[in-house]
């Protein structure tokens, strides 16, 4: 069954920035036709889907037989370039990758500052996509050169996540259905519209919280001026009041005495009626105080219930994020994986458990017109001998089989490899709900070291040679960033970010 379907309502939308740069993919075609035309054919030209408009990439898969790497998105292939990879000793491991990390100017610190554009990273220990010079043969130091303008228009095609295959063949994901395929929760989308509406109502309220306690402090310090002014009067006539007692102390005539005690009298009155002025505005001065204390005290408690509804806002849009299964034949257990974080993993059972199962990468298309099923594809990889395919341990550099045609995965095996699966009922309620972008990892193998922390699984085939991994030091990612899926509410965090200086 050919892998090219369509969804007439899909629940998330690539964004503009992604049409243009597949928009502009159509002026560098053009250009790589004619140049391929003037050429003497060596290479072949990138390659577009003409037959409809492109979407968004959810799937690339680069052949080590072909020297060629494939994008997919949720009805098919969209692009095809060719590609250098790895050379002898130094070759592109084969295996399951996702891009973790993006650099539009990165320059190597392993090899002499070679500049290596639109870099788009699957390893912490330097292997990567990105724009070089393509001779027609393997010739990289495991990295998967591309054309250079083909590489900065799929630099602004994807997002951090996007799964990349490293294949010896040239696999085509196929259609799949399966009991064992996990399905979305219902109601997920809908809780987070509903986190998000109450997170922008807390934010509202605080606001005006805020607003009120600006507004409150404003009266209470316009409350605050006669207090003030009454309070500095009662404190001259005071003075003044201790002025005439000592005047009147120190007075030896009749005449002093009676102008002393006279003035002794109008400063005491002068202060008994500025007393009660001074009371009377403290009185008025009380509530605004009590007011203002409440407008604090509820506006930190509003600040208290927006930090809260932002947390659950990001919480319920985080599980809307593409979730990674990865179930290990060798390990007996089940991995999940979310956002570049591991979330869990279990002991499952795999029937028959000393026989091969194979490396079966599923992965969820889009969704079937609502939010209680998706569309899934498989990608199953073979090594160079499978099917006829050539042997990168044992061919010349420019030896690859441009010849050999794609080879579609077969269902049977794919199937037979889940049939064998038995995932606890506990461990199935546990997993978060599956969104397109999703996948599950079905292998032999066990998680690669490289599967760490700012990583999606990585999976290495172990009978293909790992040369360009194998003498690299992994550098951990200190800082890292994980893109939220497009048109997915603004809780997430920031993509490309930290800095890596590991190849």
């Amino acid at each position: 069954m050919a892998f090219g379907f369509s969804n007439p309502n899909p629940s998330w939308r690539p964004m503009r920035a992604a049409s243009f740069a597949l928009a502009g993919l159509a002026a560098l075609i053009a250009a790589e036709g004619q140049a391929s035309a003037r050429s003497s054919g060596s290479e072949r030209p990138v390659e577009a889907v003409q037959s409809r408009a492109a979407g968004e990439p959810i799937l690339a898969v680069v052949s080590l037989q072909r020297q060629r790497i494939t994008v997919y998105d949720a009805k098919g292939w969209i692009l095809r370039a060719p590609v250098s990879s790895g050379q002898r000793g130094r070759e592109t491991p084969a295996g399951v990758f996702s891009v973790i990390q993006k650099d539009a100017e990165h320059y190597s610190n392993m090899y002499d500052d070679a500049y290596m554009p639109n870099m788009q990273r699957l390893t912490w220990s330097g292997i990567a996509l990105h724009g070089g010079s393509l001779p027609g043969y393997p010739a990289s130091h495991g990295c998967i050169r591309m054309p250079y303008d083909f590489a900065a228009h799929l630099f602004e095609a994807t997002q951090l996540g996007l799964r990349v295959i490293v294949a010896p063949t040239d696999p085509v994901p196929i259609e799949i259905t399966h009991p064992l395929l996990f399905r979305p929760k219902p109601g997920a989308e809908a809780l987070a519209a509903a986190r998000v509406a109450e997170a922008d109502e807390a934010a509202r309220k605080a606001d005006k919280a805020r607003l009120a306690a600006g507004t409150a402090f404003r009266e209470e310090i316009q409350a605050l001026v006669p207090v003030r002014r009454a309070e500095n009067l009662k404190l001259r006539a005071e003075a003044e009041l201790r002025s005439a007692e000592t005047a009147l102390g120190a007075a030896t005539s009749d005449e002093a005495k009676a102008q002393a005690d006279d003035a002794k009298a109008k400063a005491a009155a002068k202060v008994s009626e500025l007393q009660k002025q001074w009371s009377a505005a403290k009185q008025e001065l009380q509530p605004k105080l009590d007011a203002l204390m409440a407008a604090r005290q509820a506006a930190l408690a509003a600040e208290s219930a927006q930090l809260a509804a932002a947390d659950a806002a990001r919480q319920a849009s985080r599980e809307l994020e593409p979730v990674s299964v990865l179930i290990s034949r060798k390990t007996q257990r089940l991995y999940v994986r979310q956002a570049f974080e591991p979330i869990f993993d279990s002991p499952i059972t795999i029937q028959d458990p000393d026989r091969p199962i194979g490396t079966h990468v599923f992965t969820a298309m889009d969704s079937t017109g609502g939010e209680h099923d998706v569309r899934w594809s498989v990608v199953t990889l073979e090594n160079g001998d499978a099917r006829g395919g050539v042997d990168r341990r044992n061919r010349s550099p420019s030896g690859r089989d441009r010849d050999a045609r794609p080879m579609p995965t077969q269902p049977d095996s794919a199937k037979a490899a889940l049939d064998r699966i038995v995932i606890p009922q506990d461990v199935l309620d546990r997993l978060p709900g599956i969104t397109p972008r999703s996948s599950l990892i079905v292998t032999d193998e066990a998680p690669s070291s490289e599967t760490s922390k700012g990583t999606d699984f990585v999976v290495l085939l172990s009978d293909q040679p790992e040369g360009g991994i194998k003498f690299r030091r992994r550098a951990p990612a200190d800082e890292f960033g994980y893109a939220r899926p497009r048109a997915r509410p603004p809780y997430w965090g920031s993509p490309f970010t930290g800095r890596f200086s590991t190849w």
